[in-house]
């Protein structure tokens, strides 16, 4: 293993420990329902208000999964990008299977995006 790899490897399974505590964090706080009072149930519709806190950490979970995915985006096009333009200038019939592989990398941070939206639908 070459000096330069053990950087990446760090990155790669802090960014993937990241990812899974925010992917069971928003399920979480998407599954869970905050208590409503026997009185305030009767007299309003359901799931009218969301609590502050509940409101605050959806948040949290929604900045955190957009920013997340974006940065295991960025440094998957890095990676993939930079063997492409290697492949490419080698051979230059390989532009589209290639293409679709940098293609699949971005996917990633759109991943996060539709994760957000879901979680801003959820308190909204």
């Amino acid at each position: 293993m070459t000096s330069n790899s053990r950087p990446s490897v760090f990155l790669t399974g802090s960014l993937l420990t990241l990812l899974v505590i925010v992917a069971v964090a928003s399920t979480w706080l998407m599954l869970a329902a905050p208590p409503a009072a026997a009185d305030a149930a009767a007299a309003a519709p359901p799931a009218t208000k969301v609590e502050t806190q509940f409101a605050g950490w959806a948040l949290v979970a929604a900045a955190l999964s957009t920013a997340l995915a974006a940065l295991g985006a960025g440094y998957a096009v890095g990676r993939v990008g930079s063997a492409a333009v290697g492949a490419i200038a080698e051979k230059p019939e390989l532009f589209g299977r290639v293409l679709v592989l940098v293609g699949l990398a971005e996917g990633i941070a759109i991943y996060g995006l539709i994760v957000s939206i879901l979680i801003l639908n959820r308190i909204g």
